[in-house]
């Protein structure tokens, strides 16, 4: 219980970036909205279920990874959080020129045969295949970690950004499958990708500065 309370924070943080990382659009929420929009809402639940799926698996893979890491060699974390802050800053700096710039929100619909299924592969397909995701999961579970923390703290974090992922995700495909939804967010889009740019630049300052 002493180490749980000890992580809460970083967890919390940990949790935090995987939130705001999802309300920032990339190949896999763009795909869902304009699936969603395009083809109907059952196909953008089932691409959003497979695409949900392959971030829990960059989960477990970025967890094993470092935990294995860390057991080897502690000393490296310091390392893998500096560069983990400025992938953050690099996210900041890309969502404060977003909200800048003038262009509209791009979301292409996936026409595809085979159903559910098919629809699903080609989620966990375009999750599996983004390396956003690898970069975005290996910083989550840093943020969580120290090279003291026990084995489980980093499958708290998994368990709980794979119930955000799936909840996320899915809200996605329920949402923009309305056209006022999308409306919404195009005009909200400056605001969101401001407060992201911030969220983004106190993450990275978290995680070099707490328990480094």
């Amino acid at each position: 219980m002493d180490a749980l309370i000890i992580a809460l924070p970083g967890i919390l943080i940990a949790y935090g970036v995987f939130v705001m990382g999802m309300f920032s659009p990339g190949p896999n929420i763009l795909s869902i909205m304009g699936t969603s929009m395009g083809v109907g809402r059952d196909a953008g639940k089932s691409l959003a279920l497979g695409i949900a799926s392959g971030s829990l698996i960059w989960g477990l893979l970025a967890w094993g990874g470092l935990t294995t890491v860390l057991v080897a060699y502690a000393s490296l974390m310091t390392i893998i959080k500096i560069a983990g802050a400025a992938y953050l800053l690099w996210l900041a700096f890309k969502s404060f020129r977003s909200a800048m710039s003038q262009r509209d929100l791009t979301a292409k619909a996936l026409s595809l045969n085979g159903g559910a299924s098919a629809y699903y592969r080609r989620g966990l397909l375009i999750q599996m295949t983004n390396p956003k995701a690898a970069l975005t999961w290996t910083v989550t579970i840093s943020l969580g970690l120290s090279p003291d923390s026990p084995w489980w703290i980093g499958g708290i974090i998994v368990l709980g950004t794979g119930f955000i992922s799936f909840g996320g995700h899915m809200a996605y495909a329920l949402a923009f499958s309305t056209k006022p939804m999308v409306a919404g967010f195009t005009r909200a889009r400056r605001w969101i990708e401001t407060g992201l740019g911030m969220f983004f630049c106190f993450a990275s300052y978290k995680l070099v500065t707490t328990r480094a």
